[in-house]
């Protein structure tokens, strides 16, 4: 077995771009939507709840106004969510909302916070399994959770290169076990106890008179929103559906809201519910065990099968934050493609794989998971306060951008009264958390997160500065190539000749980088080449693949670009056609369509341009692709002359 067999084993076969029924084959239904990327949402409930008692522990009379305050907060936040989809229908959630409403500078600062959100939603995802399911074993065996959460990341990064249908099928079964388990788990939690409302209503209102005596109301309502604020990671998987807008079945906008109500009422009905079972069952937390995991056993302890049904509960919910993390490697690598058209972020990041996935996105959110889960030592408390902070940036921006969307539209939008007052509690909800965690949980890891995503933005600046430089010398090659336009020259008309030297031009659009090459070729080579052959290739990134009409209009540009350098060269006097592919890999259409295009012409020399600089960078390498370099070797395999032309230009005089 070949290393290609071995590779497509593991990953997957490639798939066809110009099949028109790929866009079918790959979107979510809302059903699997909801498990895909509203199983990040309603996960959280396996730790944020469990984060918010641990402050009200003393006083736990408040998990009734916690468990109404959170449930309310989901639903505001998913109803503005669900507004942001309907404006914004194009996806990319709060960094396109931001973006667009607020300006750039906030829109990088809610991608940034996005992307290091989503490496923390796999790695609290993960790590949070790893507690729920270590729960049900002796001490001893825990010094082994942490290589297992590192092989579930390994797992997840090999099933989403293969497609996020694919790992959707397979960890499907898992969602429906956690919300059967959870159904029994919360509707026995409120059952078992029917018999005792009068006495628990009872003690509820004695300790809360006694709690109001002894904290105070400014005491008390301090306590109350801190253990709220301190919920804040209940929340954290709402947004992933306004994110993954692209991967939704037409029509996208209808079957994004759809799955948002799914989610919000699944996560408002289930954090909700654990809230008043940790008060109801008197639950305590205890060091190695999560409260579910004790609530489990409290609740089932005495039917026939429950230590069996408790197993099988945390199992479940153990899963179903693995099917969680598949909300970073869906939604993060999108984010980052997103910023990547955008200049924020290297190209490369836009890219598809021959699995239609975005691979080094998906690469990128695996590798930087594992290195926080290790550093972290996959504490759960640390790692939730780190998530929360970011998410929060997030909403709390998108809030306000959709406040001043509504505001500034209000002429044109009779419904802004309507949604404005939503959105502006939303803020004053997002901001207030967001707050509270940063003050409270600074310390406790909250440092890092913005120090994270300080880098990050930073990172973002100094790439968007290099390609704005980069396009300012190109931009100014292109004046230098519009002030040379051919005439003086005969129209030539006459068909390619396959017996005369030929010279096969690789290019990728019409403009000045391929002018340039074509005439230092004419200049560099005189009178050498009777014909001109222009190669090109559709590379299909994120940005183009969104549905079948949008793939062929832009295959369509490519042509034009192709068919307009076979006017520029015959209105210089030579004969010329062009030869065209598409698919995602760059490299491997290039290759294949030029040994093509050298066995039609056998007298021929394959040429590619290559952006150079006055001065190289280290960091060229990672934001400029060597893919000419990359081409002519794969060529010069196969025997065909390969030249590489040079188009240099010195963005230091750039400023």
């Amino acid at each position: 077995m070949d290393i290609t067999s071995i590779k497509q084993s593991i990953f997957g076969k490639p798939k066809d771009v110009h099949d028109p029924n790929i866009f079918h084959k790959l979107a979510l239904i809302p059903t699997l939507a909801w498990i895909g990327l509203g199983a990040d949402g309603l996960s959280s409930s396996s730790y944020g709840p469990e984060e918010a008692f641990r402050v009200i522990v003393d006083h736990p009379y408040l998990a009734v106004m916690l468990a109404i305050a959170t449930a309310f907060t989901v639903f505001i936040i998913a109803y503005s969510y669900s507004k942001m989809i309907e404006y914004f229908p194009t996806g990319g959630g709060g960094y396109v909302v931001a973006t667009h409403t607020l300006g750039k500078d906030a829109g990088v600062i809610s991608g940034s916070a996005l992307i290091v959100d989503y490496i923390l939603t796999i790695t609290v995802s993960i790590a949070s399994c790893g507690d729920a399911i270590f729960s049900f074993l002796p001490m001893e065996y825990h010094q082994y959770k942490l290589m297992f959460e590192v092989f579930l990341i390994l797992m997840l990064i090999i099933m989403n290169i293969r497609g996020v249908k694919e790992s959707i099928y397979v960890l499907a079964p898992v969602f429906v076990v956690f919300i059967i388990t959870h159904v029994l788990l919360i509707g026995y939690g409120f059952i078992g106890h029917t018999d005792e409302v009068g006495v628990v209503v009872k003690e509820i209102r004695s300790d809360y008179n006694n709690g109001l005596a002894s904290l105070g109301v400014v005491g008390m309502m301090a306590l109350f929103f801190r253990a709220y604020s301190m919920g804040g990671g209940t929340y954290t998987g709402i947004e992933a559906v306004s994110n993954g807008l692209q991967i939704m079945k037409d029509p996208k906008v209808r079957t994004a809201k759809r799955t948002m109500v799914y989610m919000s009422l699944s996560l408002a009905i289930t954090a909700g519910g654990l809230l008043f079972c940790y008060l109801l069952w008197d639950i305590k937390p205890e060091h190695g065990k999560t409260m579910n995991a004790l609530l489990s056993n409290a609740v089932f302890g005495s039917w026939a099968f429950g230590g069996i049904l408790a197993l099988v509960t945390i199992l479940s919910e153990g899963a179903l934050l693995t099917v969680a993390a598949q909300a970073g490697f869906i939604d993060g690598p999108r984010v980052m493609a997103n910023m990547a058209l955008d200049g924020w972020l290297p190209k490369r990041f836009s890219s598809l794989s021959e699995r239609l996935t975005m691979r080094d996105g998906v690469l990128l959110m695996g590798g930087a998971s594992i290195l926080l889960l290790i550093y972290t030592g996959g504490h759960i408390s640390t790692l939730v306060v780190m998530y929360s902070i970011n998410v929060f940036v997030t909403f709390s921006l998108s809030q306000l951008g959709m406040c001043k969307f509504f505001v500034s539209s209000r002429k044109e939008r009779p419904e802004w009264k309507t949604h404005l007052p939503v959105h502006i509690v939303g803020f004053l909800l997002c901001a207030t958390i967001l707050a509270i965690t940063c003050y409270e949980k600074f310390g406790a890891g909250g440092w890092l997160t913005l120090v994270f995503t300080t880098v990050v933005v930073a990172i973002c600046y100094l790439i968007k500065k290099h390609y704005n430089k980069v396009g300012r010398a190109i931009k100014k090659l292109n004046e230098k190539v519009v002030a040379f336009p051919p005439s003086g020259f005969p129209y030539n008309k006459d068909a390619v000749n396959p017996d005369d030297r030929t010279a096969i031009q690789l290019v990728s659009g019409f403009n000045s980088f391929g002018v340039h090459s074509m005439l230092s070729i004419l200049d560099n080579f005189p009178w050498v080449y009777k014909n001109f052959i222009f190669v090109g290739v559709a590379a299909v990134d994120s940005g183009s693949f969104k549905n079948h009409e949008e793939l062929l209009a832009y295959e369509e540009n490519i042509k034009n670009g192709l068919k307009q350098y076979v006017e520029y060269a015959r209105k210089l006097g030579m004969p010329a056609d062009y030869r065209f592919n598409a698919g995602t890999d760059v490299v491997e259409l290039a290759t294949d369509l030029c040994l093509e295009t050298a066995k039609e012409f056998e007298k021929s020399t394959v040429f590619a341009g290559k952006l150079t600089f006055q001065e190289e960078r280290f960091y060229h390498k990672i934001l400029h692709n060597d893919t000419a370099f990359t081409i002519q070797k794969n060529l010069q395999q196969y025997g065909v002359t390969t030249v590489i032309l040079p188009v240099t230009v010195d963005i230091n005089k750039q400023g």
